[in-house]
């Protein structure tokens, strides 16, 4: 949906063909709409549907959707929810046509009753609940009259007034409609019409003690506002007929018809308000606002925004028929909002000291750090503090790396993001053995991306703050509140399928001093995750949430989703996905995933979730010529494919700009989100030009390749600080030939014994020793009739 909250693209779904059949045949001139709930709780997920849906038809097609709170039990309703309500479809984005009360019908509603009395279609009924639902039957038999059903109209007349007047205790007498008792509809077996309540009610105070029942209520309000359409989920589809019954016979002027959608059901979610509201009362979560929860309430406080619900109930549509929405569609819709509209700053979950032993004790430095990244396009910046002393993330160092970590370790250098390279010296240990600092040198040539004087390999690029400068902060990892698909299977106890990870709380992270003293805002913590300020709800005074929201001075972020579907990937890897806290690894270990399906698989359901990324593959295969599995691998992920199209069209080799990302960008890649990575479309569109115009050989490309995924740069100027431009002649081959062979004396009298699969090693070494600017092809050409003399 847009921002005003109308749908995005062209909808047809079987609602806007009923809408679009009535206008074309005069039948409206103008559709009205209504959302009605109950003021009894707080609203969640689900209403949110039906709100975009209702007050979305309005927009769409220029009627009306009027608020209108269905007031009818006092004994569950409360003014403050209804408040709570309204504050919930105002913050969706929508503007009620009116705000309305059932309550305020109470009169023309008793009205009407009287007169299906004096029709002979009403009756007061003196049976007890019990006894009415015995007297119904059942599926398979009729109902039986009730000993009272037969009433004559003055006796009813004067019993409904003597019930208005509060003469009856609760429940003493009913209301029923005079239908027909062998209905196969249960509904149509004598309903009840009104009930005795004698409870204050927050509107209409003691006035009255008799209260309409919601079969009878509800189609009467829709046709005295003059509503056209009266949309409802399905569980309503079989009171429709008695919907009917009521307009038909009270004969009011207005004949709004009925019809019924499927509610939204999302995995890992229970929707009962039941069941929610004892979430609530056992503590399992704060309360209503729990960022956990599915209610509007804890959506806000989490950091979803209005319009990543509204895309959400875009996306999922319009059915007639019930289902389970994965829920990786609702966090789709949030990442693609936050990824364009939340500032980039640093944080670190878990410090780790590391002092630059190459920088004085009292040195400062500020650097300018962009808000956004070039392809969001978006102004605005921030300076970012540099001091001896900075903090890392604990998980980007290891002493003892595995083959595939590409961050800090003894020896190894990294690029602090926006800052200098630095090489770790030493590792500084308690008493224990565990690590508790780093010692580092800093490389002064490097800021802004430039490479290390000595042209060391750069192995990643890390996010980190300023001792000094910094700001604490507690920081709540919240993830599903469920580690089932279905938590309600089974034997329907859903409390046995609680995430234990589903909130984890650091309290000694640390912020960059940009955000010292937020009150509000959403950002992206770089390579960690999207996170809000906390703020609580104002919810009812009965229902105060038990979790204390974040000051200036104290700071606290909740995380609102992480920048990856862990879930998806877990469950393509079969392994714990990588995380950059303990805390995160924690929360991601206790997790119970499906483990069947394929990366592939999650590609394809990523595509059916996002319009654009299903376009994307299209038009890869159509207009860049890729293969379906390029395509395919390309389209997963939006920023992928953005950084494909954007490369693909600064040149004309589409395939290879496919190949290079497809093939060599996962190696270098490794664990990163694209956010971390420096190669932009321009560079890669550039070195692809190189490598084809032949100017480049293919690894000497591979470590030009590398240093724009990890410190950025133009490729151009790479090869020429690197000296790749530097024609190799045939006898520094020959040189360098020489060398490998006397380096490795056993390997070369294998060679010359006959075993030429070792030929392929010294081609390795000889590539070595020349920086990458010897091309293996043509070595393995060159080499093949020289090489016997050369041994010799």
């Amino acid at each position: 949906m847009t921002a005003e909250g109308t749908p995005s693209r062209e909808r047809n779904d079987f609602i806007r063909d009923i809408i679009d059949a009535d206008l074309a045949s005069g039948k409206h001139k103008a559709i009205a709409t209504r959302f009605p709930p109950e003021p009894n709780g707080y609203l969640h997920i689900g209403h949110a549907k039906s709100i975009c849906l209702n007050f979305g038809l309005a927009k769409q097609y220029g009627g009306t959707c009027n608020l209108r709170f269905d007031d009818t039990n006092p004994t569950k309703e409360d003014i403050e929810y209804a408040h709570a309500i309204e504050r919930d479809v105002r913050w969706l984005g929508f503007e009620p046509s009116k705000v309305l009360f059932s309550a305020d019908y109470f009169e023309q509603m008793y009205e009407l009753a009287v007169a299906l009395i004096r029709a002979g279609k009403a009756y007061v009924c003196d049976l007890n609940e019990e006894d009415i639902r015995v007297y119904r039957g059942s599926l398979t038999e009729p109902g039986k009259p009730s000993p009272w059903r037969d009433r004559n109209v003055a006796e009813n007349l004067d019993l409904f007034s003597r019930m208005r007047a509060g003469e009856f205790k609760d429940s003493a007498r009913v209301l029923r409609a005079k239908i027909d008792l062998a209905a196969a509809n249960m509904k149509m077996r004598d309903p009840l019409l009104y009930r005795i309540r004698h409870e204050h009610h927050y509107r209409t105070g003691d006035a009255w003690c008799i209260y309409p029942m919601y079969d009878y209520a509800h189609p009467l309000e829709d046709a005295i506002e003059g509503i056209t359409h009266s949309i409802c989920t399905l569980e309503f589809e079989n009171n429709r007929e008695l919907y009917d019954w009521v307009i038909e016979h009270t004969g009011v002027p207005c004949k709004p018809r009925q019809y019924e959608f499927a509610r939204l059901n999302i995995d890992y979610t229970v929707m009962s308000k039941r069941k929610l509201l004892q979430l609530v009362k056992t503590g399992v979560v704060s309360g209503w606002d729990d960022p956990r929860m599915p209610t509007i309430a804890g959506m806000r406080r989490r950091g979803y925004s209005a319009a990543a619900l509204r895309a959400f109930c875009d996306m999922i549509g319009v059915a007639k028929n019930n289902s389970v929405v994965d829920i990786g569609k609702l966090e789709f819709c949030v990442r693609d909002d936050l990824n364009q509209n939340a500032p980039r700053v640093l944080a670190v979950l878990s410090p780790l000291p590391v002092e630059l032993t190459t920088v004085a004790a009292d040195a400062s430095e500020w650097f300018d750090a962009p808000s956004f990244p070039e392809d969001i396009g978006k102004p605005g910046s921030r300076n970012v503090g540099f001091t001896r002393e900075v903090l890392i993330e604990r998980d980007d160092f290891m002493e003892t790396p595995e083959a595939d970590f590409k961050r800090l370790a003894p020896g190894r250098t990294v690029r602090l993001r926006y800052g200098y390279a630095i090489t770790c010296t030493d590792v500084v240990k308690d008493a224990s053995g565990n690590v508790v600092g780093l010692r580092c040198e800093h490389h002064p040539e490097s800021l802004h991306g430039k490479p290390v004087a000595d042209g060391r390999k750069v192995s990643g690029v890390i996010h980190w703050v300023s001792a000094k400068h910094s700001v604490p902060a507690e920081v709540r990892l919240y993830d599903r509140l469920f580690s089932a698909k279905s938590p309600d299977e089974g034997d329907g106890d859903f409390l046995k399928h609680l995430n234990p990870a589903s909130l984890a709380t650091t309290t000694g992270a640390r912020v960059e001093s940009s955000l010292a003293g937020a009150t509000e805002g959403r950002f992206q913590f770089e390579r960690l995750g999207f996170f809000c300020i906390d703020v609580p709800n104002k919810l009812t005074s009965g229902d105060t949430s038990a979790l204390p929201g974040s000051k200036p001075d104290a700071l606290i972020f909740n995380r609102i989703v992480s920048l990856r579907d862990t879930w998806q990937a877990d469950a393509a890897t079969d392994k714990t996905a990588a995380a950059p806290s303990a805390a995160k690894s924690e929360n991601v270990k206790n997790k119970t995933r499906p483990k069947s399906k394929s990366p592939a698989e999650f590609r394809a359901e990523a595509r059916e979730r996002s319009p654009e990324l299903k376009a994307a593959f299209e038009r890869m295969q159509s207009e860049y010529g890729l293969t379906a599995a390029d395509a395919d691998v390309l389209s997963g992920e939006l920023p992928l494919a953005q950084l494909f199209v954007d490369a693909a069209s600064k040149t004309n080799h589409h395939g290879s700009v496919a190949s290079w990302l497809v093939n060599q960008l996962t190696r270098e890649r490794g664990e990163r989100e694209l956010s971390e990575i420096k190669l932009t479309p321009t560079a890669l569109a550039s070195l692809v030009d190189l490598v084809e115009a032949g100017k480049l050989n293919n690894q000497a490309a591979k470590d030009v390749f590398a240093v724009l995924v990890n410190e950025g740069g133009n490729p151009a100027d790479i090869v020429k600080a690197r000296g790749l431009d530097v024609a190799v002649t045939n006898e520094q081959i020959a040189a360098w030939l020489k060398e490998a062979l006397a380096e490795n004396a056993d390997k070369a009298a294998a060679l010359l014994g006959g075993k030429t699969a070792l030929l392929g090693f010294f081609i390795g070494q000889v590539v070595k020793k020349s920086g990458g600017r010897a091309d293996p092809a043509t070595l393995n050409q060159l080499l093949a009739g020289p090489l016997a003399s050369l041994l010799a």
